[in-house]
């Protein structure tokens, strides 16, 4: 017999046609097709109205405290630097402030007494936050710690504490007196304007060495290494390596010290300067020893409008130099 040329077909299953991805996508109906139904949830998120957002009504709570406790008084003052004690509505109050003598000493001490302390504090906090930061010792951490805890201090505190060392009847005069025999120490400074600088400086530096070792803390070791290996000197790794690196820390504490300093009271009262007047030391002189309320409002909105000029100010630099 002779075989024959095609396959058995005893109980073979027929070969099934797969279909195609594309043809599965092709065949799938698309949405917005004339001709296809749509899905009931579909059409009814279409005719869904949109849902208002709620976010600007948990804005409103802080926005509604802000302005009673802090836009609120502040537009009291200002309305009570237009109302002179005779009534009515005037700018005379502005005018008999800025003409006096008084003022323009008061400001004039404000602003030297600012600028130097935010300088001596920007030289001593960077001297002080490299020591901490790149010179091994014992007890550097519990230092840098102590820092943070030092910010929570008032400022009469400090002031105090030198009126001890360096006061009319303080440690270093006392010392002076025994070992001489003189009726008066030599240190008679903490009632001059260079004692308000010292106090202001020894009060301030932590606020501008807080931000220097956090930047100090991401610097890289190994640039440090590899200079030094090279035979850079200390002073040129600290002027080429670290000083970029904590200009924007230094711009930071440089700006809060400012502020800070064009604002301080509690320093000025307490080092008893009699010379020594600034703007809130007039403000306080003007409203409670002479009851010249409209100057003392214009002397303090004076006094707001530098410090929130400064700040923006502040702004613009760090924004700029990518703090």
């Amino acid at each position: 017999m002779a075989r024959s040329s095609e396959p058995p077909t005893t109980g073979a299953p027929a070969p099934v046609a797969v279909p195609t991805r594309s043809a599965l996508r092709n065949d799938r109906p698309q949405r917005g097709q004339p001709g296809q139904p749509e899905s009931s949830a579909s059409a009814a998120s279409h005719r869904r109205p949109p849902r208002w957002s709620t976010a600007p009504l948990w804005a409103l709570p802080p926005v509604a405290v802000l302005g009673l406790v802090f836009l609120y008084p502040l537009a009291l003052v200002v309305q009570q630097s237009f109302r002179p004690d005779s009534g009515g509505t005037s700018a005379q109050a502005y005018g008999d402030v800025f003409a006096s003598a008084a003022f323009r000493e008061a400001l004039g001490t404000t602003v030297w007494l600012a600028v130097g302390s935010t300088v001596g504090c920007l030289v001593l906090g960077f001297v002080l936050a490299l020591v901490i930061a790149f010179v091994p010792f014992p007890g550097g951490k519990a230092v840098a710690r102590f820092i943070d805890v030092f910010l929570s201090f008032p400022s009469f505190l400090i002031t105090l504490a030198l009126l001890f060392v360096y006061g009319t009847v303080g440690m270093a005069n006392g010392l002076w007196t025994d070992a001489t025999g003189a009726a008066e120490g030599p240190f008679q400074f903490l009632t001059t304007p260079w004692g308000v600088l010292l106090a202001e400086i020894t009060y301030f530096t932590p606020f501008v060495m807080r931000p220097l070792l956090a930047a100090f803390s991401g610097i890289d070791t190994g640039q440090l290494e590899v200079a030094s290996s090279l035979g850079a000197r200390p002073a040129r790794i600290v002027r080429q390596v670290i000083l970029p690196e904590a200009l924007p820390a230094l711009a930071a504490g440089g700006a809060l010290v400012l502020v800070l300093c064009l604002n301080e009271f509690g320093i000025v009262l307490f080092t008893g300067a009699k010379g020594v007047t600034t703007l809130p030391m007039l403000v306080y002189s003007k409203a409670i020893l002479e009851s010249d309320y409209p100057g003392a409002c214009v002397v303090a909105v004076v006094n707001v409008l530098i410090s929130v000029g400064l700040y923006g100010l502040y702004r613009v630099v760090s924004r700029r130099a990518g703090a």
